[in-house]
């Protein structure tokens, strides 16, 4: 197939759609999830049809897509279930409209709860499934649905609301990592470290995760809702030190958090259930589809790392250093996560500001492409996915009299890549032609959360 740089668009967007669809949510479901002559197949685990009541729990932005696989195989065996999503004004259908809801014959009730950072309708939820669960017995199943999000979705935090929101808005900027922010939410919230799972007990606890975390660490995803916690206080306040949350924090704040902090910690009972957790899908599943298409599409491919992790800046200017060494018809491929330091009071995202930082290494660099994108459509900004940077982004921002150094200085790459995409559109229209290709990425939801992917392209010159 012919590679053209002036296509490039159009070879991002394959990526793009063939990683959402590697990771879809249902089919991730559909291939662990099973029944056979009376019997429940999850994993290489069998459970009895017969015996007991089967409750359905889904926490997470995939829930929804999850829960409704897991109820057409589950049928008229699901008892009743509760899904916990993000709030995204969108319109679920007939089937998943009202509370509670008729699906596949099956009583369902549907939450939707504050992400990134927590609120009432996330505790209304944690409430809702403590007393669904309330009165499970030892021949009962709880098959939990977790993906990304559920950390925020699902709290019952150990301090009042306002100062949880106040604490988690402060480590979201903070630069931490996901798996230190997931440490302290573990101790400051019941039911994270294996909540869930203490609130299924007696009842046999089965999770399909679909991971959002580097390194698929069950403790992590989620914040380990069916995975007791290892949490040591030392360790999180080592975390919160840090990052200088005690001088951050308002002081009514902290001395919240230093107070739960010195609450012991619930002991797991001895006759707790051990929880079986299975990872459906993660980075990896995406990034793999990617590659097949990338082949498909004609350029050697090769898939770097499932495990990035860094500063979002100072990757975007390592991808940068990459392309520049990147031979004619190759297509790399890295998946991962990166974090922001905020300093500014601009808007953006980490992919966006990723992206921002390998523009000014690109700059004047031909035939060459990065995008960077979050595989659940929201980088930062709903209406964002990531970013696609070329080596003549900075020449164009600058016919604007845009100073790419000074938006990436104040965490302000949607706005910055925004003016050049409207001066495009703009252009286009004027002449009568096709707009510039666009430089941000809009996939709208996803309906998926598998991590962060970014695509490293070098198209044949001329000739």
């Amino acid at each position: 197939m012919n590679l053209s740089y002036a296509d490039y668009s159009y070879h991002v967007d394959q990526l793009i759609q063939a990683a959402v669809n590697g990771s879809d949510p249902a089919e991730c479901v559909k291939k662990r999830l099973s029944r056979r002559d009376g019997r429940l197949l999850v994993g290489d685990q069998e459970f009895d049809l017969n015996q007991g009541r089967i409750f359905l729990i889904g926490i997470g932005k995939a829930s929804v897509a999850m829960g409704k696989a897991a109820a057409e195989i589950l049928a008229g065996d699901l008892h009743a279930s509760i899904l916990i999503t993000k709030k995204t004004g969108k319109e679920w259908g007939p089937e998943l409209s009202g509370s509670p809801l008729l699906l596949q014959g099956s009583s369902f009730s549907l939450f939707e709860s504050g992400h990134p950072v927590p609120d009432i309708e996330s505790v209304s939820a944690a409430t809702a499934v403590e007393r669904l669960l309330a009165n499970t017995t030892e021949t009962d199943l709880v098959i939990c649905l977790i993906s990304g999000g559920a950390s925020a979705l699902f709290s019952r935090p150990l301090i009042p609301l306002h100062h949880w929101q106040v604490l988690n808005q402060a480590l979201l900027t903070s630069g931490c990592t996901i798996n230190e922010l997931n440490q302290i939410r573990k101790r400051l919230d019941r039911v994270k470290g294996g909540g869930l799972a203490k609130m299924a007990a007696p009842a046999e606890c089965v999770s399909l995760i679909l991971s959002d975390v580097v390194g698929n660490q069950l403790e992590t995803i989620g914040s380990g809702p069916t995975v007791p916690s290892k949490n040591q206080d030392s360790d999180v306040m080592a975390i919160l030190e840090k990052y200088g949350l005690p001088q951050q924090l308002p002081e009514d704040t902290w001395k919240h958090v230093q107070s739960a902090i010195l609450l012991p910690v619930e002991s797991t009972p001895i006759e707790l259930p051990l929880p079986h957790n299975l990872i459906v899908g993660d980075v990896r599943s995406a990034a793999h589809a990617s590659f097949i298409r990338a082949a498909q599409l004609g350029f050697v491919t090769q898939l770097l790392t499932t495990h990035l992790q860094g500063e979002a800046r100072e990757v975007g200017t390592v991808a940068a250093a990459i392309a520049k060494d990147l031979p004619s018809g190759r297509c790399l491929i890295l998946g991962g996560e990166t974090t922001v330091t905020v300093k500014g009071t601009g808007r953006g995202g980490r992919n966006q500001e990723l992206a921002l930082a390998a523009a000014q290494g690109l700059d004047g660099m031909t035939d060459v492409v990065i995008a960077a994108f979050a595989t659940d459509g929201e980088d930062g900004i709903a209406d964002a996915a990531g970013a696609i940077v070329t080596g003549e982004t900075i020449a164009n921002s600058q016919t604007l009299g845009l100073n790419a150094q000074a938006y990436l200085d104040n965490n302000d790459s949607y706005t910055f890549f925004s003016r050049i995409d409207e001066q495009g559109a703009a252009a286009g229209a004027a002449a009568a032609q096709s707009e510039s290709p666009a430089h941000l990425v809009r996939t709208g939801s996803t309906g998926t959360n598998v991590n962060d992917l970014i695509f490293i392209l070098k198209f044949p010159g001329p000739g």
